[in-house]
């Protein structure tokens, strides 16, 4: 009897296209917060605390669970936290209330922690040594995917009746039916290794070989998804109250500004070396907030638009010139828990510095709250290049060594 597995690599572009739905569901609740705000009636320092126990929940499980799938396998941990995925959307169909829309967000953030770290080690797994794509696709996909989960949930906010109902609906069952095809379709990638109950200890494990490379990319993470945590938080309120355009897909558009681009900026900077990616990106991001600053300060809508474009572009190039260089060389065994530690860290700058806008905005507003926001992004990304280029300086200028004397040779040779 024919094996049902799938080749290694259609089960690469099967699991990336897994990543892709389970960042769009991620993304679909940022258009849907402001809908819930008018239906239940709470502050945006609640809807900022919403969106960040997600994260929180998200860290959480990359704690510890990071590490799972490279004991395990891949195939076990996948199927899993897809159920639990399909368990989040239950409780967002049942939400009647704050209380269910944070429980609904801790779940959904374990399910993304638990998959994000054993998807992003499969892809490495499955990848093509000819093509290695794998680093492209973990970086493209979250911009992609939040931009597409933002934006279908902004259509269906203005044009169907029960939005909720619909776009939670059909992803509760296109997780369960996920899990199921992952048990029977996937090719396992990763051997089974002993030490499953100790890797369950919260730890953020970079592996020495890759730890200068992750100081390096750090500064760059950070910089990167702070911003994208303010867009995902708090972007439709600034259209809505900043700009006075009370429209929910125009809302989830700014989202596919930032995010979609990113796509485009990893594919703009596939060709270039890793380095060179990162503090191009960073300059051109760094533009972009300065942009995003200038447009708040002048109620310009179309430069808040076409300056989330410039920064997204900057996001999606930066983030792939890290995450080409954090990966480069690791041992099969470590995949899943050095990606782990990346996304630790960006999802670390992804939520706690939206909820601290969050707050602030109740007493300061959302345009200066915002303002001073990008301020400090943009300070982090500058520092994070002057870092890059002053690490990349002293191995480009220094001299080598002359080669060691050897008195006794020297004098056989004259002889």
């Amino acid at each position: 009897m024919p094996s049902l597995r799938l080749s290694r690599p259609a089960g690469f572009w099967s699991v990336a296209l897994l990543l892709v739905l389970v960042l769009a569901a991620s993304g679909v609740p940022s258009p849907l917060y402001r809908v819930y705000q008018e239906r239940f009636g709470f502050s945006s320092g609640v809807l900022t605390l919403i969106f960040g126990v997600y994260a929180f929940a998200l860290l959480l499980a990359l704690l510890i669970v990071g590490e799972l799938s490279d004991h395990v396998g891949r195939r076990p941990v996948l199927a899993g936290a897809l159920l639990v995925q399909a368990a989040a959307m239950v409780l967002f169909l049942a939400a009647d209330g704050v209380g269910w829309l944070v429980a609904a967000r801790v779940v959904q953030g374990l399910a993304t922690g638990a998959l994000t770290g054993a998807m992003g080690a499969a892809l490495l797994d499955l990848q093509r040594p000819d093509k290695p794509l794998g680093p492209l696709v973990n970086s493209a996909s979250p911009g992609f995917g939040l931009s597409a989960g933002a934006v279908a949930a902004g259509l269906l906010v203005e044009y169907v009746a029960r939005p909720t109902d619909w776009v939670f609906g059909v992803l509760a069952a296109a997780f369960v039916l996920a899990a199921a095809a992952i048990l029977v379709f996937l090719p396992e990638s990763s051997p089974r290794r002993a030490g499953a109950l100790r890797s369950l200890r919260p730890r953020v494990h970079v592996p020495v070989s890759q730890r200068p490379a992750f100081l390096v990319v750090l500064p760059c993470l950070l910089a990167t998804w702070a911003l994208g945590g303010l867009y995902a938080s708090l972007g439709p309120s600034l259209v809505a109250s900043v700009f006075g355009v009370d429209d929910h897909l125009v809302g989830s558009l700014l989202i596919l500004a930032l995010n979609g681009t990113g796509l485009v900026g990893s594919l703009g900077m596939r060709g270039v070396a890793p380095t060179r990616a990162m503090v191009s990106g960073g300059l051109i991001f760094v533009v972009g907030i300065a942009g995003t600053i200038l447009a708040l300060a002048t109620v310009s809508t179309g430069l808040f638009f076409a300056a989330a474009v410039v920064s997204g572009f900057g996001f999606g190039a930066a983030f792939l010139g890290a995450m080409a260089t954090v990966t480069e060389g690791v041992a099969p065994g470590e995949r899943a828990g050095l990606l782990s530690a990346v996304f630790t860290a960006s999802y670390l700058g992804f939520c706690l510095p939206a909820i601290a806008a969050g707050t602030a905005a109740t007493s300061f507003g959302l345009a200066r709250t915002a303002e001073v926001y990008g301020g400090v992004v943009m300070v982090l990304a500058l520092s994070a290049v002057a870092g890059l280029l002053l690490r990349r300086k002293p191995a480009v200028t220094r001299s080598s060594p002359a080669p060691a004397r050897c008195p006794k040779a020297e004098a056989e040779a004259v002889a």
